[in-house]
């Protein structure tokens, strides 16, 4: 609708420039349709008013009148206001909110789709946790924001690709290795010293046992040196497959696993360096190679070969980021902890070094989540060492309400998550508000189905019997919802999707507890059970824009 009153608007103008009221100037970009912060104000405003005034040397109100004048007469508005210093206020004519629902049934589930995106490629990399653990609660909301937001991309046009890298090189792959070596040892009696700084978790004791079953005593007596890659290919494997079967019971499918190898044994990450130290970001000091990413915008200078001749993680995050920009996506969207906040301006360097523009590539930071029980931190097992997996998570509360919880803000605003509220069913909980409006409305039409009523072809409907103000509200929030994806898109905030799912349940449920779908008027129910499917198509592809299932009964 707002597109439909932008457009009146704009020819209102063309009007006023063909009269000579106006002189033929281009409408500003600054020129908005947005909707007011108060209901009282109509459902739309302008302030073409005050962005012309200025050239064309009218005062903003004389020209907000003259435009009201025009647009009164435009069957589309119930009724135009002057408002302030030049605002326009307007009220669209119910019959539009009406008649708009034919529309909406016409689309089918492809409502909510737009071409914002214009098959514009975009790749996001998100989780791509080390494998040197299982996944834990922080990764999960990382993984619900990355697919969810995802698939919010693709309804708006763009063309997606999901990655996880896997960073399965350096020295985080020896520890790893031997911790589970270690552990192995004890299994078998032996004493060891087991270090702090290694891999605490249960999960490398399962490792090690899983190694002794299979291998028996075979490496008891064999230096770590000479069993390491063993041990570390094994840990890899387990914890890769734990990795996969967690994210796949979330309902995270990744188009690309990415190893970091790749880059190292396809010899890209030499020939970066190489490339970069020959255009002079490069230099060496005290035998290390640093990058000059204090010329481009970062704080300091950062080392990406040390002195040992070993590679640090930046080097291979350069050589990565080219890959990707070789593959030719229009632009990178990478999702990542919070406390990688201070690493954003040397990657976006590197990727000025290497003649891109640095805005390819968008970072969303995901904050940490609180798990909170009753209103206090949840006792959970812990058995990753310090904290909480995704997996413990999923067996609590199930993979809904995570997913749902995990997008209800900001990905950069800290989340309380609170397990006994994510599985009540309350209307505290938001997940379940939701959902049980999508069960109610599946009710109602097991209930007309019970007395022998069914929905007619909506060319038949009369439409114009929707005309209680919880109906014209519900329509009015069903038209939102084409916009609100494009916008959730383009802003790379799929929580927007949540927000909206609750404020279209709130008004169902107002409506239901008010009004009745099925009645002794053929004709109003007819109406009212179009407005039901309308409602509930976009609950369930709203919910499928978040991962979230629409339940028939709850």
């Amino acid at each position: 609708m707002r597109i439909r009153v932008q457009r009146a608007i704009e020819e209102a103008f063309r009007e006023a420039v063909a009269d000579g009221v106006f002189p033929d100037i281009p409408i500003p970009a600054s020129h908005q349709v947005v909707f007011p912060k108060q209901e009282a104000f109509g459902d739309f405003a302008s302030n073409l008013g005050l962005v012309l005034a200025s050239r064309a040397r009218r005062s903003p109100r004389d020209l907000a009148n003259y435009l009201a004048q025009r647009l009164g007469a435009n069957p589309l508005f119930d009724k135009v206001e002057v408002a302030g210093p030049g605002f326009l206020n307007l009220s669209i004519a119910s019959i539009w909110w009406q008649k708009n629902l034919y529309t909406m049934w016409e689309a089918g589930d492809s409502y909510g789709n737009s071409d914002v995106g214009s098959g514009r490629r975009v790749q996001v990399e998100f989780v791509s946790a080390n494998p040197t653990g299982p996944l834990h609660v922080g990764h999960g909301r990382g993984a619900a924001v990355g697919d969810s937001l995802a698939r919010v991309l693709k309804a708006a046009g763009f063309d997606i690709e999901k990655e996880y890298y896997i960073n399965d090189v350096g020295n985080q792959m020896k520890t790893l290795g031997s911790s589970v070596y270690l552990r192995y040892l004890e299994h078998f009696g032996r004493e060891v010293a087991f270090p702090e700084n290694y891999y605490q978790g249960d999960y490398i004791r399962d490792i090690a046992l899983d190694i002794a079953s299979k291998e028996g005593d075979r490496y008891l007596d064999v230096p770590l040196e000479s069993c390491l890659n063993f041990f570390i290919d094994t840990a890899v494997k387990s914890i890769s497959y734990g990795i996969h079967k967690d994210l796949r019971e979330f309902g995270v499918h990744f188009d690309n696993w990415f190893s970091e190898k790749i880059l190292h044994e396809s010899g890209l990450l030499d020939r970066t360096i190489s490339e970069l130290q020959d255009k002079g970001y490069i230099y060496e000091e005290n035998g290390a190679l640093w990058f000059r990413t204090s010329d481009l915008g970062d704080e300091k200078d950062r080392v990406v070969r040390r002195s040992n001749g070993i590679f640090t993680y930046f080097a291979s995050d350069i050589a990565y980021h080219r890959h990707k920009l070789e593959r030719g996506y229009d632009l990178l969207v990478d999702i990542w902890g919070a406390d990688h906040h201070g690493y954003v301006p040397r990657v976006k360097a590197a990727i000025k070094a290497q003649g891109y523009p640095e805005d390819r590539l968008r970072v969303l930071l995901v904050q940490l989540v609180n798990l909170m029980e009753g209103g206090r931190p949840a006792a959970m097992s812990t058995r990753a060492g310090e904290f909480v997996t995704l997996r413990e998570v999923l067996d609590d509360v199930g993979r809904d309400a995570a997913r749902f919880m995990f997008l209800t803000r900001r990905c950069d605003s800290h989340l309380d998550f609170d397990l006994e509220l994510a599985k009540s069913q309350s209307q505290e909980n938001p997940v379940y508000y939701v959902q049980y409006a999508h069960a109610r409305i599946s009710s109602v039409f097991r209930k007309a189905k019970d007395e022998g009523i069914s929905p007619a072809e909506p060319s038949h409907i009369d439409v114009s019997l929707l005309s209680t103000p919880e109906e014209i509200n519900l329509l009015k929030q069903l038209d939102l919802f084409p916009r609100l994806v494009a916008d959730s898109a383009l802003a790379l905030e799929p929580y927007r999707i949540s927000y909206y799912l609750t404020e279209l349940a709130g008004q169902l449920h107002a409506y239901y507890n008010r009004h009745r779908f099925v009645s002794s008027d053929p004709d109003l129910t007819q109406a009212r059970l179009l407005l039901a499917e309308v409602t509930r198509r976009v609950l369930r592809k709203g919910l499928g824009l978040l991962g979230v299932s629409a339940p028939e009964r709850l």
